[in-house]
């Protein structure tokens, strides 16, 4: 009886100790099981379904079309499904209204690309990847506006500002701005870039490649006044959004990071997105 109790317990040691070393292989990460295409539980079988907004601007997607893989979240969405394992013709799209996306329930998507910033109230009701992006907020103004001279953000309490509401932009206005007149919501940026083009404001907050996009098509006039400098030096990241509890989450983290080790994510930025190079920074 003392020899059959020990060898169970000899191989329920040796269980635990293979069990252990699974994260060797290249297809499963730590708390997941396997990554290949066959074993994920996808929205739609054999497919991965990534949603995006609608419309979709550059840099961040070209002529408002996920599909044909440019703009550098088209691009790094397909490259993520790369080194998932599927190939174009396996990514589906759908589009989604940027709010709901952030909701609470399920979702007909198993990632969304749209420029979400990781925030702790998010992710009480959803799940993101680690960051694809490090973003900066940017103020846009018609080059002729006194808020040009604005060197802090003390000097921008007097004017009326707007951002689209529910994003990290409307926040920096409310939070650090903290002007004399209420923020200005919009229900997107495409509102916004409007309200400014009709002096419903004196100047906008966008995260910086959208504010080079709009400068230089939509707006021509307007300029970009200077980056906004996040309180604290806090970086504010990009991540890849996902339904709360999520089993993908490690999977395509492990694409993600793979891609950022091998340069990839570095190349597709310098491709796409413009740097702040020698603009003003306006301190908090």
């Amino acid at each position: 009886m003392r020899i059959r109790i020990g060898i169970l317990l000899l191989v329920a040691f040796l269980v635990l100790v293979s069990a252990a070393c699974g994260d060797d292989d290249g297809g499963t990460t730590a708390g997941q099981g396997s990554c290949a295409v066959g074993d994920l539980s996808l929205v739609e079988p054999g497919f991965l379904t990534i949603a995006t907004g609608e419309p979709a601007f550059p840099p961040w997607m070209i002529d408002d079309d996920p599909t044909n893989q440019q703009g550098f979240e088209g691009a790094l969405a397909y490259a993520i499904a790369g080194e998932m394992g599927f190939t174009p013709e396996q990514v589906k799209w759908v589009r989604t209204d940027f709010y709901e996306a952030i909701s609470v329930g399920p979702k007909a998507f198993d990632f969304n690309i749209q420029q979400y910033s990781i925030t702790a109230e998010r992710d009480e009701v959803v799940d993101f990847s680690i960051g694809y992006y490090t973003v900066q907020q940017a103020l846009v103004a018609y080059a002729d506006s006194p808020v040009v001279a604005a060197e802090t953000a003390a000097d921008l309490e007097d004017f009326v500002l707007g951002a689209a509401i529910g994003t990290t932009s409307f926040d920096y206005i409310e939070e650090v701005i903290q002007p004399s007149t209420p923020a200005v919501p919009y229900d997107t940026n495409a509102d916004a870039k409007s309200g400014l083009d009709a002096h419903q404001v004196d100047a906008l907050v966008f995260d910086l490649p959208t504010a080079f996009y709009i400068t230089a098509v939509e707006i021509p006039e307007a300029t970009i006044v200077g980056v906004l400098e996040a309180p604290g030096g806090e970086a504010e990241e990009l991540g890849l959004l996902f339904e709360d509890g999520s089993s993908l989450v490690a999977c395509v983290n492990q694409a993600l990071q793979a891609l950022k080790d091998d340069g990839t994510l570095a190349a597709l930025q310098a491709e796409w997105i413009a740097g702040p190079g020698a603009l003003k920074v306006i301190a908090p």
